[in-house]
């Protein structure tokens, strides 16, 4: 009858699953930092990682700039404030019609070079030329002389075999 009498209140069983999410929320409270840890630490290496390529090409500008140290500090010491002329709004689209036209100019700048060199040859390779326009001349009487004696030599063979 004591048994029976007795039942389990709903006050005690709502007690016993606040227990239970208790224990689950501490369990959960005991993971969350080494979760939170392991993600951390995969990020810093992924950052790092970055940094690092980051960091290896600075340091290999840096060898670069290293590599040019004496055209840099010329480049330094010159005054640069006398160089650039404010320019009215008006004009900008003429200025990058002349700065392509610059950029045109300087890649074919090597070539313009070499035939400002070939100047002075130019008397040379005229004689030359003139010489070998003569000796072309030549070739051309000493192949018509030739052309006339085929002719020549076929017309009395003709003759030949005629008779």
């Amino acid at each position: 009858t004591l048994d029976l009498t007795c039942r389990k209140e709903l006050c005690f069983v709502k007690f016993s699953e606040m227990e239970k999410m208790a224990n689950i929320q501490a369990e959960i409270n005991e993971v969350q930092p080494l979760l939170f840890r392991t993600v951390i630490s995969t990020f810093q290496f992924y950052f790092i990682g970055k940094k690092r390529e980051i960091l290896e090409d600075m340091n290999r500008h840096l060898e670069a700039v290293l590599k040019e140290k004496r055209t840099l500090r010329k480049m330094l010491i010159k005054p640069r404030c006398q160089e650039s002329l404010p320019i009215e709004v008006t004009f900008h689209k003429y200025i990058v019609e002349l700065l392509a036209e610059a950029v045109t100019f300087i890649e074919k700048l090597e070539s313009h070079l070499q035939a400002v060199r070939s100047i002075p040859q130019i008397p040379n390779d005229m004689k030359n030329m003139d010489t070998a326009l003569t000796k072309t001349e030549v070739l051309v009487m000493e192949l018509e002389e030739l052309g006339a004696q085929i002719l020549k030599w076929s017309e009395l063979q003709k003759e030949v075999y005629s008779d």
